[in-house]
């Protein structure tokens, strides 16, 4: 009995860590509208913010293509892009390549650039995926 109770401590132990790791870093502040966005950029108004893909493909128009963040070198890319980048400055994240809950770019990468010290971190509120949020809705895209 005692190995069956120990046995049930584990594993709700590791579901405890796993429910943990994807804990949203940022807040509803912090998150970025798709429709502002686009707005910002149809009307050339995207001198204050930079904005960064860290997904598979930098579809939306003049975002830098940093690539995926779980891939291996890429977390370090992004920090030595943004080093000579204002602290102040805003900064937008967007992966798009699957629901937020289930990315795995979109946490590290905020993660990162929190750590980094960026006061003005976004993250680009795409909720299903690239497509719906951006494409199929005809926002500008390269």
């Amino acid at each position: 009995m005692r190995k069956y109770i120990l046995l049930l401590i584990c594993f709700l132990g590791m579901f405890g860590m796993n429910a943990q790791s994807f804990t949203d870093p940022w807040t509803p502040q912090q998150l970025l509208s798709t429709k502002v966005l686009s707005t910002r950029i149809t009307q050339n108004k995207m001198d204050q913010t930079i904005l960064i893909n860290i997904g598979p493909d930098a579809v939306i128009k003049n975002s830098f293509n940093l690539g995926p963040v779980q891939n291996k070198g890429n977390q370090e890319k992004l920090q030595n892009y943004l080093k000579k980048v204002s602290k102040d400055k805003e900064v937008v994240l967007y992966c798009g390549c699957c629901p937020f809950e289930k990315c795995p770019n979109i946490r590290p990468a905020f993660k990162s650039l929190i750590a980094m010290g960026y006061k003005n971190t976004k993250l680009l509120n795409i909720p299903k995926n690239i497509k719906v949020d951006w494409i199929d809705k005809g926002y500008p895209v390269n």
